[in-house]
Parts: structure tokens; C-alpha cells; sequence
């Protein structure tokens, strides 16, 4: 991922130097593995952990390693290659990668960055969720216009909006706490999975040291299926994202301006126009949620590989994997800037919820007429073509109501239906489900 949508933990985490120094624990664990079973000599895992800790692999070991792959033209045999110099060990050489193949290592590790991974996406998203849920108790009886199609609907509760987004997070929470659990396995089965050189034993001992489960049946590979779970809810993640920063920009149009995105002093909106304040954090996430989406795909073609495996599927995992986890990271954080500096302009709210003179309670006298006893398509007329007359001669619903002598309902009895509050009478009793 570009600098510009790195987050410095997921910079830290998907290094050359943190992949490097994950694939050495694998080695060091399966060596731990194999001492236990009388196969390798005593101490070997701890010299080689010891050394680990002590002189921990760096962009120098990195830089060793590509030096060695330009010969080796394979990664992983130049991986050991140079921990063996960097260890400064043979006898620790002799026995490093005893009876694995290079994706029991590579893949085991990167499940094993990719769970952490996975772990700093959920911590954000949890931090998102506290900031809309925080927006939806704040503006909970809040009345603002609800819009279908675009276009003025009925009264709701401001806060209800917020809320139907915390929900959409907590379904992608668990979305990926599954993914999560779905790759996180590790896979120590030797060259085509049969455990030929290499017993399960190894496997299970390095799983339970990287926090992982054995992989139940693999080729030479972990199947891809599981990455390919991981990105999809990623990418639904993406979705959801783009679900709330759409609306918050629509609300930002100066036709509504109903809330505006944090502009910090200093910032500037147009190079050209100084009155301009962009809700360019907002369009920002729009794009990197069609990004975030965009990973899915070659997931999806990473599952069929040839027979027990081929490396079609590594050069993307180069890309996706990493990529996908950090913007999803980035993006997270960055939302969760903007709720918490979201401002909400509560007047323009009540200005616009009076924009149509009256017209968004129709439904509410279409009901008022039923109960009254009249017929339903009697009613409807009434209302509808008041409401019509109402746009084209830009005059008050309720005044144009008061005047048709069609219209029972008068006085009082007709104004007390031009009242928001009704339409925030079962709001409690949404929030309650969520615990609020």
C-alpha cells in the first residue's frame, strides 16, 4: 500500500522485517516440534529464538535476502539461506526447514499476520461503532426529514440513521471476527500435504505456539477459499462504508446542509474558490471503498489452482492481502475521525423537515380521514389533491385542507396532524433492541 493510506501499525505488520521475522518463528517453532520428538538435537529452537531476540531480522536481513534471491530465484531458500549467516549458526543450519516445504512456512506465517491483521481492523471498527452510537443516543429524538427515492418522505428521528449504521458494523464485526477464525490455521504438511516427512505433530505443536489451528486437509497449500472469506468481508466492510459516507455527503450539499464534515482551522476547500468547504474526507472514502471492493475478485480467482498447487495466486497475495487490511484500517480510522468532529446543523434539520409546507404528514391525515369513517379512496383524494395543489401554488397543506369543504377534519383536530412527535413514538423500542 502507498504511504499516503498506510496506517503505521499496519506498515509495521506487513514489513519485509515482520514477515521475515514470522517465517523464522515458524522454523523455530517446528525445530521446537522436532527436539520434543527425539529427531533433532536439545536446544536448537532456543539458540535460534535467543538469536531472534537478540538481533532481530531488519531491512538488513531483507536486503541479504533479496541479494541471495537474485541467484536462488526462490525466496524461501534464500530466507534460510541468509538466517543461517544472520544466526551466525550451522549447526542450527543443519536442521532448519527438516521436512517442510516452502508454503508450510509462507503460508503459516501469513496466516498468522493475517489474523493479526484482522485484529487491528476489528479494534478500529469497534472505535467506529462507539462514535455512531454515540451520534444516534445524541440526536435520538431529534426530528429531521427522512428521504425515499431522494425525495421528501415523513418525520423520522435524526438519530435513527446513525443507528442503522452502528447496526450494518456490528453485522461486519462479525463478519470478520468468522474470517478471522476462518484463516486463522497454520499448515506444517510437507510437500504435497500427505505429512510424508514432516508429522502432524510438528504442525499442531507450531499452530498452538502462533495462536493458530492445524489446517485440516491441505494440498501443498492452505486452501484458498479461506483468504477468499477474508476479503469478502473486507469488501462488504467497503460497502458499508460507502453506505454511510454517501449520505453523509448528501447531507453536506448546501441544498441540505444538515451536517458538515470537520474543518480544521487552517484547511482549505478550493484552490480557486476560498468560500469552499469539500467534504473531500468523505469523497476520499468513497474511493477507497470502490478499492476496498476491488480485492474481492482476484480472491475469488486465487481458489482454483492446478492440482495440489501451483503460485498463481502468490503474486496477488503479495498485493491483496496486505493492501486490503490496510485500507481497511486507514479507512476505518479516518471515518471515525469525522463522527467524532461531525457537525450537525440542527436547525437547517427543522428547516427542512418545514421545506414542503406540510406536505410530509399526508399519510397521517390519509389515516386521520379513514379513522373518521370516511372510504379510502375517498380520503386519498382529498389528501392527494390538496398535496398537489400545495406544490403548484406553494401554500400550506393543512391551509389548503382547512378550506376543502370535502374535508371533515378541521380546527384543531387538523393541526394536531401536522406534529412530528408521533412519528418518533416506537424510537425507543428500536434502540432497545441494540441495548440502548
Amino acid at each position: 500500500m502507498i504511504a499516503r493510506y498506510q496506517t503505521p501499525e499496519m506498515a509495521a505488520l506487513w514489513s519485509e522485517e515482520s514477515r521475515y521475522q514470522t517465517w523464522a518463528l515458524v522454523e523455530a517453532y517446528a525445530l521446537e516440534a522436532w527436539e520434543a520428538l527425539g529427531q533433532v538435537p536439545r536446544g536448537l529452537s532456543q539458540r535460534l529464538l535467543k538469536k531472534l531476540q537478540e538481533k532481530p531480522l531488519t531491512e538488513a536481513f531483507a536486503r541479504m535476502v533479496a541479494e541471495l534471491e537474485a541467484s536462488t530465484r526462490h525466496d524461501v531458500v534464500a530466507f534460510t539461506r541468509a538466517l543461517v549467516a544472520w544466526t551466525e549458526d550451522e549447526e542450527v543450519g543443519r536442521y532448519l526447514h527438516l521436512g517442510l516445504t516452502s508454503s508450510d512456512v509462507v503460508d503459516t506465517a501469513q496466516n498468522a499476520l493475517l489474523a493479526r491483521a484482522l485484529d487491528l481492523v476489528l479494534a478500529e471498527l469497534e472505535e467506529v461503532e462507539e462514535a455512531l452510537k454515540a451520534l444516534a443516543l445524541r440526536y435520538r429524538r431529534t426530528p429531521a426529514i427522512a428521504r425515499t427515492h431522494g425525495v421528501h418522505a415523513e418525520p423520522t428521528a435524526f438519530g435513527l440513521r446513525f443507528l442503522s449504521f452502528y447496526a450494518a458494523f456490528q453485522r461486519d464485526q462479525r463478519r470478520l471476527k468468522e474470517a478471522r477464525e476462518t484463516i486463522g490455521v497454520a499448515m506444517i504438511s510437507g510437500s504435497v500435504g500427505n505429512y510424508a516427512h514432516v508429522p502432524p505433530e510438528v504442525e499442531a505443536h507450531v499452530a498452538g505456539r502462533l495462536g493458530l489451528r492445524p489446517e485440516p486437509i491441505s494440498t501443498q497449500v492452505v486452501p484458498r477459499d479461506r483468504h477468499a472469506e477474508v476479503l469478502a468481508a473486507l469488501a462488504i466492510l467497503g460497502g458499508n462504508l460507502e453506505r454511510v459516507v454517501v449520505e453523509l455527503r448528501h447531507l453536506q450539499r448546501t441544498e441540505v446542509l444538515e451536517v458538515e464534515e470537520p474543518f480544521a482551522e487552517g484547511q482549505t476547500g478550493s484552490s480557486s474558490m476560498p468560500h469552499k468547504k469539500n467534504p473531500v474526507g468523505l469523497e476520499n472514502l468513497t474511493g477507497v471503498a470502490r478499492l476496498l471492493r476491488g480485492y474481492l475478485h482476484p480472491a475469488l480467482e486465487d481458489i482454483a489452482l492446478w492440482h495440489e498447487r501451483d503460485i498463481s495466486h502468490s503474486s496477488v497475495e503479495r498485493v491483496i492481502l496486505p493492501d486490503a487490511t490496510t485500507l481497511a484500517h486507514y479507512a476505518l480510522r479516518r471515518l471515525k475521525g469525522i463522527l467524532r468532529g461531525l457537525v450537525v446543523l440542527e436547525a437547517n434539520l427543522e428547516k427542512n423537515l418545514n421545506l414542503t409546507r406540510g406536505l410530509i404528514y399526508s399519510q397521517q391525515v390519509l389515516n386521520a380521514l379513514i379513522a373518521h369513517g370516511l372510504p379510502r379512496d375517498r380520503a386519498y383524494a382529498i389528501v392527494q389533491r390538496n398535496a398537489l395543489k400545495s406544490w403548484e401554488e406553494k401554500r400550506p397543506f393543512a391551509e389548503l385542507l382547512e378550506e376543502d369543504p370535502e374535508n371533515p377534519l378541521k380546527g384543531e383536530a387538523l393541526k394536531a396532524l401536522f406534529d412530528p412527535a408521533p412519528f418518533l413514538r416506537h424510537v425507543d423500542a428500536i434502540y432497545a433492541r441494540f441495548g440502548l
